[in-house]
């Protein structure tokens, strides 16, 4: 058993039909509530942006611990960061790059150039607008 450090960087670690996607499913933007769903063995080569939606909900509505999200109205992604890429300084969706939006169910995670250890934020679009619009944060405010 070797002990040495690999240089191969985790996002080509691993082949697309084999990757490892971070879901960053978001409940509340102000409170900035928020829980990572990591999804194993994805084929990135076949698996489209509306099966990565249906696949994300079914486990939301099935897993132990979502409970707290099964009300809230999930229907958009948004690449959070990539692999070895700059990291936003929003801590819970990167407000910048509207255009990072995965707005066609039918193109595949290939195609829009997401890697292994991807992170992708998953929400409400009407949330994040209104959130855009006035973007306070409520969980460090005294009630």
């Amino acid at each position: 058993m070797s002990h040495e450090i690999s240089d191969v960087l985790t996002n080509v670690a691993l082949p697309k039909t084999q990757a490892t996607i971070t879901l960053r499913v978001i409940k509340s933007f102000e409170y900035r509530t928020e829980r990572s769903l990591v999804l194993h063995m994805l084929n990135l080569e076949i698996t489209t942006v509306g099966e990565l939606k249906d696949m994300a909900r079914r486990a939301i509505q099935t897993g132990s611990g979502w409970k707290p999200y099964r009300n809230v109205q999930l229907d958009t992604l948004k690449l959070y960061t990539k692999a070895h890429g700059a990291k936003t300084t929003n801590l819970i969706i990167n407000m910048d790059h509207d255009d990072w939006i995965f707005d066609d169910d039918a193109c595949t995670l290939a195609e829009l150039g997401i890697e292994n250890e991807t992170e992708i934020s998953f929400f409400n679009h009407a949330a994040y607008n209104a959130f855009k619009e006035n973007p306070e944060i409520r969980w460090d405010i005294p009630q």
